[in-house]
C-alpha cells in the first residue's frame, strides 16, 4: 500500500506488530525510557518507509520525537529514503535535519539503521568533519553514528576515515561503540583483509577485546586466536 498521511503510517505500523518479535526486541534492545515497542520487523519497516518516502519533514519531525520505537525507526527510513532520491545540492538540509534531531536516534538498530544511508552521500561528497564533530560527542549513540556512517566510505574503498576513528575511539567507555569499530573494521577486511590485519597488528594492545573480537571474526582460526590471546578479557592496553 501506498501511505500518504502520518495517520495512516502510525494505524499501518500497529497491524503489522507481532508479538513474537516484540519479544524479540525486548531481549536485544536497551529500552528507553516509556518507549514502547510494537515488535515489527525491519524489513517491513524499510517496504512502508518506500511506500510514504513524501511524508513533510514536519511529519517525519513527530515520528522521531515519537515514545514508540518504530515510530522513530520508520521516520529515520524515511529520511533515507528522501537522501537516495534528493539531488546532490538538495542533500545538505536533509542531512542537517538528521544531525538536528539525534537525541532521537537512542538505539543501537535506529543508528545501524539509518547513519551510512542518512550521512553516506554526504560523507562521499567530501565532507567529513561530521565525523569529528560526533565523535567527539557525550552522546553515545553521535559517537555510534559516526563509525557506522563510515560504511558508505568502505563500500567505495574510503578506509582511511574508518580507521581514524577507531584510533580516535579506541577507549570509548562503551561497548557498543567498541562493537561498532569491530564491525566496521570487519567490512573493510571483507574488503582488503591484508591492509585490516596490518592496521590489527599495529594497534592491537591499544584496542578493546570485544573490538578485535568482532574484527576478526572473518578471520582463519589460529590467525583469529592470535590476536585474542594478547589482550587480556576485559582489559583494554593504554596507548604507548
Amino acid at each position: 500500500m501506498t501511505v500518504v498521511s502520518l495517520e495512516e503510517l502510525r494505524a499501518e505500523l500497529r497491524n503489522l506488530a507481532e508479538p513474537a518479535v516484540r519479544a524479540q526486541q525486548e531481549r536485544v534492545l536497551s529500552r528507553v525510557g516509556d518507549d514502547e515497542l510494537l515488535g515489527v520487523r525491519v524489513p517491513v519497516l524499510r517496504r512502508l518507509a518506500r511506500s510514504c518516502r513524501g511524508l513533510s519533514l514536519k511529519d517525519v519531525d513527530v515520528l522521531l520525537h515519537s515514545r514508540v520505537h518504530e515510530e522513530r525507526f520508520a521516520g529515520l527510513l524515511v529520511v533515507a529514503e528522501k537522501v537516495r532520491a534528493a539531488r546532490s545540492r538538495d542533500r545538505k538540509a536533509l542531512v542537517d535535519f538528521y544531525l538536528a534531531r539525534t537525541g532521537c536516534v537512542d538505539n543501537w538498530d535506529l543508528v545501524d539503521g539509518s547513519a551510512h544511508v542518512v550521512l553516506g552521500p554526504w560523507l562521499l561528497e567530501g565532507d567529513l568533519g561530521v565525523l569529528d564533530e560526533l565523535a567527539a560527542s557525550p552522546w553515545l549513540w553521535d559517537r555510534r553514528i559516526a563509525v557506522i556512517a563510515t560504511l558508505a566510505l568502505i563500500r567505495e574503498g574510503r578506509f582511511e576515515p574508518t580507521f581514524h576513528l577507531v584510533r580516535t575511539l579506541r577507549q570509548d567507555p562503551e561497548p557498543l561503540v567498541h562493537k561498532a569499530l569491530g564491525w566496521m573494521l570487519r567490512e573493510i577486511g571483507r574488503r582488503d583483509e591484508p591492509l585490516m590485519v596490518a592496521f590489527l597488528h599495529r594497534h592491537r594492545d591499544e584496542l578493546p577485546r570485544i573490538t578485535l573480537r568482532c574484527a576478526t571474526e572473518r578471520l582463519a582460526p589460529a590467525e583469529r586466536a592470535r590476536f585474542l590471546q594478547r589482550v587480556r578479557p576485559g582489559r583494554m592496553a593504554t596507548s604507548p
